[in-house]
């Protein structure tokens, strides 16, 4: 698996190392927050089994405050992965007051639909967060993150984790 940071700012790099890790036989995972058009990349396609794609808000304005750019690469590489089979897991930070979860979880899910994808709904936690964000922001609930797990459920996706 390569992450951290965005490795598909590397894509040749990680191109050649996935080649050589099929060589050895090994299986290869790509985490990723979407930002880089997959599809018109064949070479580091054909050497990567499988993708792990955050996608962080669904409403382009909210993703824009929040990343700083567009998403609507995030959004045709989630389709286009789910599609090609090649998406292993799809995954939403839970922020509350941060954008609309459930409708994140909606449309992602429902586009992830029909495969074998893992939807990881992941708790905001506060560590390592500077104030003043650290205490304004509270945890969502176990209550409110089984809702979007059973949100996801309803959609079509069949193996949802919360962490």
């Amino acid at each position: 698996t390569v992450s951290g940071g965005e490795c598909t700012q590397w894509p040749r790099f990680v191109t050649t190392l996935f080649a050589l890790a099929k060589k050895a036989g090994l299986h290869t995972l790509l985490d990723t927050n979407g930002s880089y058009d997959l599809s018109a990349d064949p070479s580091l396609l054909a050497v990567t089994d499988g993708f792990m794609l955050d996608v962080k808000a669904w409403d382009f304005t909210v993703h824009q405050t929040l990343c700083g750019a567009e998403n609507d690469t995030v959004k045709r590489n989630l389709a286009f992965l789910a599609a090609c089979g090649k998406l292993t897991e799809l995954r939403t930070v839970v922020v509350p007051g941060v954008g609309d979860p459930e409708e994140t979880v909606r449309q992602a899910a429902t586009a992830a639909a029909g495969g074998d994808t893992r939807y990881k709904i992941i708790r905001y936690r506060p560590f390592g967060v500077r104030e003043p964000y650290k205490t304004q922001i509270v945890p969502p609930t176990d209550a409110y993150l089984a809702e979007l797990a059973e949100l996801a459920r309803s959609c079509g996706i069949c193996d949802v984790v919360i962490t």
